[in-house]
């Protein structure tokens, strides 16, 4: 076992808490111009330079078809890793990086039906943290 398992990124989408693997985030940055590219689909908003790769930039409200926030100080973009793709997602804000429990993991299937985004879900007393889907979210 290796000191990420069981850690997770927690960040805001439209009002709600998502969370990805720790061991998935290769880093977090603030919001930089991204170069939009031609004849994409509309969640891909483009690419960005970092330190010398192109990375891919997606809009987590679109890709996931939910209502987009204002821009504003606190918006990040969290780069991924997923089968060696890398990919950046704008998020609302990035929260906290947080451990969670085994007994802690809810059974997505039951409480959100199909949301193909969805892989699992946290339940921490009163929160709730949605673990995303990195391979849906990548392709």
């Amino acid at each position: 076992m290796t000191n990420n398992d069981n850690q997770l990124v927690i960040f805001w989408i439209a009002k709600q808490k998502y969370a990805v693997p720790v061991g998935c985030t290769n880093e977090i940055i603030r919001m930089v111009d991204i170069t939009p590219l031609p004849q994409t689909n509309d969640y891909v908003l483009g690419i960005i330079n970092l330190r010398g790769k192109v990375i891919p930039v997606i809009n987590l409200h679109r890709k996931m078809g939910l209502p987009e926030q204002e821009k504003n100080k606190d918006n990040r973009i969290i780069v991924i890793e997923n089968e060696g793709k890398n990919m950046g997602m704008v998020v609302d804000r990035v929260d906290e990086v947080s451990k969670y429990n085994e007994e802690e993991l809810g059974l997505v299937d039951v409480e959100f039906g199909d949301n193909p985004f969805v892989k699992n879900i946290v339940k921490r007393n009163q929160d709730i943290w949605l673990i995303l889907d990195l391979e849906v979210i990548v392709h």
